[in-house]
C-alpha cells in the first residue's frame, strides 16, 4: 500500500487541485491519502471533507508545524511506501508507480526524489547536500559554485545533473518517497521526524539518520511533479527566514557538533544568523504555535 501524507495550512485551491490530481493519476498500488489540516483558517479542512470524502482528514486546532503535522500523518498510515506530498503540486502521470517501482527494484533505496516542474516546464533545482561545516561555509562564502563536485560545494550541489538517474542525499520535502522497512530502523514510525525542526530541516535530519544506517537515496528524472512553490511559506515569509537560518544551526550542532568542525561552529552560526537578519531585514521569533 502507498500513504500519501499531506500538511495543509491554508492553500485551499492549491489543495484541491493536489487531491483531485492524485484522484486522476492513482497508483495501482492501493492506496490511502491523509491530509493534516494545520488549523487552515481558508476553508480547507472543509473542502476536504465535502468534495475529497475518501480522505483521512486530520484537523488540527494549532498550527504546529511541518513536522507535527506529518507525524500525526503517519499514526494513520499504513503503507508500505510513504510519499510526503506538499499541498502545493499535482501529479501529472503515472509517476507514483514509476517511484514504486523503482524503489522496488532497488531494495536498499530508502528515499526517493523525482523531477520537479515549474508552471513554466522549468525543472527546479530540488536536490542537495547533507548540510557539513565546508559545505555551509563554501555556500556562505560563494565559493561552492567555482568548484563544482568539491566539498565547497557539497551543500548545494550545483553540479547535479537532473536528468540523469543518480544518488540523492537530500531531496526537497516537496515530493519525497520513503520506505517503510528504512524509518522502521532510525525510531518511532508513528513519529520519525525531529519537531525540534518544525518547518525546515526536519525531513534533511530524517535523511541523515537513515544515510547513517547505511540506506540510499536516488533522484529519477523520467518520474515528475508540478510544484508550485512555496506557497504556505510565503504568507509569513520574515519568520520563515529566520526560522530556516535556526533550524539549519540546529541541524549543525545536532550532527556535526564534534571534533574539529565544533571550533568554528559558533563563528558559522553567528554568520548564519547574520545572514537571517539581513534578509528578513530585522529580527523574527521564528516559528510559534499558533491558532
Amino acid at each position: 500500500m502507498l500513504s500519501i501524507l499531506i500538511v495543509n495550512w491554508n492553500t485551499r485551491d492549491l489543495l484541491r487541485a493536489c487531491l483531485g490530481s492524485i484522484r486522476a493519476h492513482p497508483s495501482k498500488e492501493p492506496m490511502q491519502t491523509i491530509v493534516v489540516d494545520n488549523a487552515s483558517t481558508d476553508g480547507s479542512a472543509e473542502m476536504v471533507a465535502a468534495e475529497f470524502p475518501d480522505v483521512v482528514l486530520v484537523s488540527s486546532d494549532l498550527n504546529t508545524g511541518y513536522a507535527h503535522g506529518n507525524n500525526l500523518a503517519f499514526r494513520q498510515a499504513t503503507g508500505d511506501w510513504f510519499l510526503t506530498l506538499n499541498p502545493d503540486t499535482e501529479l501529472l502521470d503515472d509517476s507514483l508507480d514509476r517511484a514504486i517501482q523503482f524503489m522496488k527494484d532497488h531494495p536498499r533505496c530508502g528515499w526517493l526524489g523525482v523531477r520537479q516542474v515549474e508552471p513554466n516546464g522549468r525543472t527546479q533545482k530540488s536536490v542537495r547536500g547533507f548540510p557539513s561545516f565546508r559545505g555551509i561555509v563554501g555556500d556562505i562564502l560563494k565559493i561552492g559554485g567555482r568548484f563544482p563536485g568539491s566539498a565547497w560545494d557539497s551543500y548545494r550541489l550545483t553540479a547535479f545533473d537532473y536528468d540523469g538517474v543518480q544518488r540523492a542525499p537530500q531531496p526537497m520535502g516537496t515530493f519525497l518517497m520513503l520506505r517503510r522497512k528504512a524509518l522502521q530502523e532510525i525510531g518511532d514510525l508513528e513519529a520519525p521526524f525531529d519537531e525540534g525542526f518544525p518547518i525546515f530541516f526536519n525531513e534533511v535530519d530524517l535523511l541523515y539518520r537513515l544515510h547513517c544506517r547505511g540506506w540510499e537515496g536516488w533522484y529519477i528524472p523520467y518520474a515528475k511533479v508540478l510544484h508550485h512553490g512555496g506557497e504556505s511559506t510565503k504568507q509569513v515569509r520574515k519568520s520563515m527566514i529566520w526560522e530556516s537560518h535556526r533550524s539549519l544551526v540546529r541541524y549543525l550542532w545536532k550532527h556535526h557538533g564534534t571534533g574539529w568542525a565544533r571550533l568554528g561552529l559558533p563563528i558559522v552560526s553567528a554568520v548564519i544568523f547574520v545572514s537571517a537578519f539581513v534578509r528578513a531585514k530585522g529580527y523574527d521569533a521564528g516559528f510559534r504555535p499558533r491558532s
